[in-house]
């Protein structure tokens, strides 16, 4: 195998919540992680010269050791030296600094797939462990489909199906850092904080709707409170027949689930209409 195609897919948070903070800085959480079906395209290609090279249709992106998947192929190069180099494709859908693991999910297709046409056999735990180096969203975006993250995010636990339902995806024209979010997160006894054991309850017990009624994200009112076009997108498709609407990871993007896709569509022309999101995706749930 000389080339290989892959699809890097998109997070959401259906749940998350930050129950303290570790001395070396590094926040303490409880996510409930989600793939959707919307994608990075991906191509990895063999070439004789022991160099990577990256290109991608986004100008802006960095396309060397500044970009995570660059990063990660200079992880397996360096300790497996295969005697040959590798060429990057990456075709991005997935919103940029988004809060929806962008970077990260590619990071995690270019270990995959180096691992493939390079035979390194590393097994799924192994791959884990070097992507945990990367960045704590890139295991899971190895795993993919529902899971509980714990810990900084590396602590992986899978969890049963999510009912597949239609999912609206808005990002607004601006970007959020996630340090900036985080430094300004306060944890005291009034904050409030969303309730994970319930979620994977309703998980557990298959209720969609059970489940986006306890949908919450901690970092919500921080990035709101800066950036008040998340609240009014939220309104929007709410108004529209969304189950829920919530903020993925630190932002910006916003993910609403809907039982009918028909919703879903009409929720989005209605948003386009608005002009509040600069893009606007109508996807579904993807399960492993």
């Amino acid at each position: 195998m000389d080339v290989i195609r892959l699809k890097a897919l998109a997070k959401i948070n259906l749940g998350l919540d930050v129950i303290g903070c570790r001395e070396d800085g590094y926040h303490l959480v409880r996510m409930i992680m989600q793939t959707i079906h919307l994608f990075d395209s991906i191509q990895l290609e063999k070439i004789p010269e022991p160099e990577i090279q990256l290109t991608t249709n986004i100008h802006f992106l960095p396309t060397n050791e500044h970009n995570i998947a660059y990063k990660a192929a200079r992880l397996l190069m360096d300790e497996f030296k295969p005697g040959q180099g590798i060429r990057i494709d990456i075709k991005k859908c997935i919103p940029v600094s988004a809060g929806m693991a962008g970077g990260s999910t590619d990071a995690a297709a270019v270990l995959y797939g180096m691992n493939q046409i390079f035979e390194f056999k590393l097994s799924q735990r192994q791959l884990a462990k070097r992507a945990l180096t990367l960045g704590a969203d890139v295991p899971y975006c190895l795993m993919r489909g529902t899971a509980l993250a714990e810990g900084i995010g590396e602590k992986l636990t899978r969890l049963p199906c999510v009912p597949r339902c239609p999912v609206v995806i808005a990002k607004p024209g601006i970007s959020v850092s996630t340090k900036w979010v985080y430094d300004r997160l306060e944890l005291n006894e009034q904050t409030k904080h969303p309730d994970i054991d319930q979620l994977l309850t309703d998980i557990q017990e298959q209720d969609l709707k059970k489940m986006t009624s306890h949908m919450g994200n901690i970092l919500e009112e921080v990035t709101v409170k800066e950036y008040p076009v998340i609240a009014h997108i939220k309104e929007i498709l709410l108004e529209n027949g969304a189950l829920n609407a919530l903020m993925s990871g630190s932002g910006p993007t916003v993910f609403a689930l809907f039982e009918e896709r028909s919703q879903a569509r009409e929720a989005a022309d209605v948003l386009r209409a608005s002009g509040l999101a600069r893009q606007i995706y109508v996807t579904t749930l993807f399960n492993v």
